[in-house]
């Protein structure tokens, strides 16, 4: 059995993941800077040791980003037929920034859904 949830009350994964929060208090911050992991949780002391998101928020990005950019190059080509450079100018940024934005959201849900498990299965350390 697992002594956190006496301690602290169970946070929605998603919500947290989204959020960049500890999957634990879900107060202290997640990530230091864009997508770099903090050591710990500045709130709660959470050691974030555990956490390993490994390739999986980048694989839900190619899938979910790509569908978007290039459902919306072939729509816009198909009826407008723009110039490349149209396209270029257009979708380069759209496709940096929801790359980046998406693969903050999916490795923070990923690691707060990884610490949830973890917790139910009582494989984290006490602190």
């Amino acid at each position: 059995m697992n002594d956190d949830s006496a301690h602290f009350p169970p946070v929605d994964p998603v919500k947290t993941g989204i959020k960049g929060c500890c999957p634990r208090c879900g107060q202290g911050k997640l990530f230091n800077g864009l997508l770099a992991l903090k050591p710990r949780c500045s709130a709660c002391g959470l050691d974030y040791a555990f956490a390993d998101a490994g390739d999986g928020p980048a694989v839900f990005v190619i899938l979910i980003v790509g569908f978007i950019v290039i459902g919306s190059v072939l729509w816009l080509e198909v009826n407008y037929a723009p110039p490349i450079w149209l396209h270029i100018l257009l979708f380069a940024p759209l496709t940096i920034v929801l790359s980046l934005l998406a693969l903050r959201w999916c490795k923070g849900i990923l690691i707060a859904m990884q610490y949830r498990h973890n917790a139910r299965e009582g494989r984290l350390s006490r602190d």
